[in-house]
């Protein structure tokens, strides 16, 4: 029997970005969950503030060559790979030296929000499908943490949505109180829309808040987790509103809880996890 394969795509992980709730579960829990014999990826944005040299981050030329068209403009996708020290996990990294050769993270040195988040979103999310469609790596699961992973579960279930890759994937969502203030670019929908995504499925995003991409991932996603103790109105209210298997904040996360919670998924049972 084949390992449950779980995908991990993440917009910050810990050493390469600094501590917190979301970067810390996205550092334990792929590595937890590898120990009790699953097979996994894990995907993160190659920050500028990302030190390549101390990290040992190199481009991964078997998957060079691709590109991506956002908002009719190409951008080549660079892969790159790093270990995490005392883990044996590497993870892969969505680079381009026009959206992540600047030294900041999704804040400036000013911490105001990037201008092209949107556009960084939007390239980070359908480069990990493409690059996992390369690798011709099936996932039964795809886990996402982070605002900046909300567009992989719009993506998988409109564009990827006939591809033999995802044909039996399901999509987890944590949802964590790590937001940013004020709301991305506006023009946002219209970027995701000009890749053939029907612009009534994101009429939300015309206000790209944190709550309202945390919504459409809701919305996408087959199954939940809390990974903060509370959150934002709009993320709550979207939660709440969904009829999904949700696992609810219980503190530090429990590894045995959270692969118990994918066999439940893969299993089809969608049986709630209340509190």
């Amino acid at each position: 029997m084949s390992k449950t394969r779980i995908l991990y795509v993440s917009q910050a992980i810990k050493p390469f970005l600094p501590e917190s709730d979301l970067s810390r579960t996205a550092r334990h829990l792929p590595q937890a969950i590898h120990e009790k014999g699953r097979e996994i990826r894990v995907f993160m944005p190659r920050f500028g503030v990302i030190n390549e040299r101390r990290h040992q981050l190199h481009e991964v030329i078997r998957l060079s060559g691709m590109h991506l068209n956002i908002n009719d403009t190409d951008h080549p996708l660079i892969i790159k790979v790093a270990s995490i020290p005392t883990a044996r996990i590497q993870v892969y990294f969505i680079d381009n030296e026009e959206y992540f050769k600047k030294k900041v993270t999704w804040l400036d040195d000013k911490d105001k929000l990037v201008a092209s988040n949107d556009e960084r979103s939007i390239f980070f999310a359908r480069g990990v499908l493409e690059t996992v469609r390369k690798l011709s790596w099936a996932p039964d699961i795809i886990h996402c943490h982070g605002w900046m992973s909300s567009l992989v579960p719009l993506y998988m279930k409109t564009l990827f949505a006939g591809d033999a890759h995802f044909e039996n994937t399901k999509i987890i969502t944590s949802l964590y109180d790590e937001q940013f203030e004020g709301t991305l670019n506006g023009a946002m929908s219209n970027k995701i829309a000009f890749d053939g995504i029907d612009p009534k499925m994101i009429t939300s995003l015309k206000l790209p808040t944190t709550d309202a991409l945390n919504s459409i991932a809701i919305e996408h996603s087959d199954a939940l987790i809390v990974g903060s103790e509370e959150l934002g109105a709009g993320t709550q209210a979207a939660i709440d509103n969904a009829d999904l298997p949700t696992m609810p904040f219980t503190g530090e996360f429990n590894s045995a809880e959270i692969a118990n919670f994918y066999d439940t998924i893969l299993e089809g049972k969608g049986m709630a996890v209340e509190g």
